[in-house]
């Protein structure tokens, strides 16, 4: 491994590092918006209650009115702070282990997480199936995986013209954990393949993409966990990537 691919993959685990501190300040306010939010619905239920004991009363039906009117935006800000508490969960899943040390983790649940972060790029637009077989945990650098699960996974979207599909499923082959990402897109022509894997080639504008490009998605399955990584693909149809990744990681001198 170079000293420039090295120093690479230690720019990723710092963004990781980043990125984990960044989810632990959106944390604590994100669970105590939720925390209130919780205590105002139960406050309006029991306004409510009380509204129903004396009816008549005066300024009850002017109250009603208000509280009618609160709770519908209590409830969308519920789901609101619901969603956030969401994507701070799969960015702690993204951004776990964000040390050079190897770690198990289950690939499934990250792949999950990969897919929470990714939705803003498919909504309204990529179906995206799953099919996740059982898998034993997987040794590995979690904060580098991710990186892969990500940048495959936004290559699939952005693949995709208008509407499409993408398929992501998994499975254990003897002692290896084997992932493959599917797409209906415009595919990649006999020219291109041969370069794809390749340091520094791109189809795609300046500012699209995650930034860390195919090669180093190779280098990552292949140098950092002894994996190996394939696709095929077909103009027109789409694209699918295999990889492969062991599920224990051999020391050196084993």
């Amino acid at each position: 491994m170079t000293d420039e691919r090295l120093a690479e993959l230690h720019r990723m685990a710092a963004l990781g590092q980043l990125l984990a501190g960044v989810v632990h300040e959106v944390c604590t306010p994100a669970a105590s918006i939720l925390s209130n939010n919780q205590v105002l619905m139960k406050s309006l239920e029991k306004l409510d209650a009380a509204f129903g004991e004396s009816p008549d009363a005066p300024g009850v039906a002017r109250a009603k009115k208000i509280v009618g009117a609160i709770k519908p935006l209590a409830a969308i800000d519920r789901i609101a702070c619901e969603r956030i508490a969401a994507i701070v969960r799969s960015l702690k899943t993204v951004a776990r282990a964000g040390d050079p040390e190897l770690s198990k983790v289950d690939l499934n649940e990250n792949i999950e997480g990969a897919l929470k972060l990714t939705q803003a790029e498919f909504r309204g637009r990529i179906e995206v199936e799953t099919e996740f077989g059982v898998l034993p945990e997987v040794e590995c650098h979690p904060h580098l995986i991710n990186q892969v699960f990500l940048n495959l996974l936004m290559n699939a979207g952005q693949a995709i013209d208008g509407q499409g599909k993408i398929r992501v499923s998994t499975r254990l082959d003897g002692e290896e954990v084997v992932i493959s990402i599917a797409d209906t897109g415009h595919g990649i022509n006999d020219e291109d393949k041969a370069k794809v894997l390749n340091r520094g080639f791109t189809t795609k504008p300046v500012g699209v993409g995650t930034g860390i490009g195919l090669s180093i998605v190779k280098q990552i399955v292949t140098e950092g966990h002894g994996g190996t990584i394939g696709f095929e693909s077909e103009v027109g149809k789409g694209t699918t990537f295999h990889i492969r990744i062991p599920v224990e990681q051999k020391r050196k001198g084993a």
